[in-house]
């Protein structure tokens, strides 16, 4: 080959491996920015479907369906704590067991076109004679026990009730030191004057009271909870069974979200506890009614279809 034609040839093969080089390197660009690209879709894409997804999952619901309990339903509650057999049924035997006995007694409560709702109801805050660490004569569940009790509640699609025994503290500070309990959709609260106490008094031996400011500040304070989190109604259980137990009782208020249940209690014979049911229930439209049952101490105990026959007739039914 003459120089001549050698030189051509060599400029001609430097073109060919410069228009390679470039076909690789606009190949390689073109493959970084499809990578990139796949990269941001599934990474904008996934949390655009997540966010969709979340946006259209359901609201949380009651353990048994729906997002309120009356007047749709009739609750079945079991009450007590581990500490002593004394303290009520839900404390006897193991939390799993007393799930069982409560699964059966609620059962005799059906009524067509009302399905029964099972809960329990632990004293989370309990009254003692003795002052405390803190003076304030009562003690608090710890955690571990609620969430026993919580699972055991769950896993017999059942409610659980947090009642609260507050001696000398404030409702308000033992409802803030359960929060975030309420803040899950099955769990609902309960407050028992009865054990709300002013300083000189001591639990078992003054009855106790509250009135009704503060069951409305306690109250507002859970519709908030269940607003914030979307949540199924939840109940407000108020035990009484004295007039005075629940002061200016006409100033009661209700809020969105929020059952208030006056649970009339005290044990006692046939004739006795239906006159004080009828008494503390005359004309009162305003609000949702319960009645307590104790199994030791009420004279001749009576029988679910009694209950059912009180007027008006109880949504909230109480074993002790």
């Amino acid at each position: 080959m003459d120089p001549d034609a050698w030189r051509q040839w060599r400029r001609q093969e430097a073109r060919r491996r410069t228009r390679r080089q470039r076909r690789v390197a606009l190949g390689v660009a073109i493959g970084t920015v499809a990578v990139g690209l796949a990269a941001i879709v599934l990474l904008t894409g996934g949390s655009e479907q997540t966010a969709s997804e979340a946006q259209s999952e359901p609201p949380p619901q009651l353990p048994r369906g729906g997002r309120t309990i009356f007047p749709s339903r009739t609750v079945v509650a079991f009450y007590g704590a581990p500490q002593n057999d004394e303290l009520g049924a839900l404390g006897i035997g193991s939390p799993a067991a007393a799930g069982r006995r409560l699964e059966r007694q609620a059962r005799r409560y059906r009524l067509r076109g009302r399905p029964v709702l099972p809960a329990f109801e632990l004293i989370t805050t309990i009254a003692h004679e003795s002052p405390g660490d803190d003076g304030d004569h009562s003690e608090r569940q710890s955690p571990r026990t609620i969430r026993r009790y919580l699972r055991a509640a769950r896993a017999r699609r059942a409610l659980l009730i947090l009642d609260i025994q507050p001696g000398r503290a404030s409702f308000m500070r033992e409802v803030r030191a359960v929060r975030s309990f309420l803040e899950e959709p099955d769990v609902s609260l309960a407050l028992d004057p009865e054990w709300s106490l002013a300083t000189g008094q001591l639990p078992g031996q003054q009855i106790g009271s509250t009135d009704a400011a503060i069951v409305n500040r306690v109250s507002r304070y859970l519709s908030r909870i269940v607003r914030d989190g979307n949540l199924p109604q939840k109940l407000l259980v108020v035990h009484r069974f004295t007039h005075d137990m629940i002061q200016n009782e006409g100033q009661l208020q209700q809020h969105r979200g929020v059952a208030l249940v006056l649970n009339v209690d005290g044990f006692g014979d046939q004739p006795n506890k239906i006159a004080k049911y009828r008494e503390f229930t005359r004309g009162r439209r305003d609000r949702h009614h319960g009645f307590k049952l104790f199994y030791g101490e009420d004279t001749s105990l009576m029988r679910p279809r009694q209950v059912l026959r009180l007027r008006p007739r109880p949504e909230l039914i109480v074993y002790e």
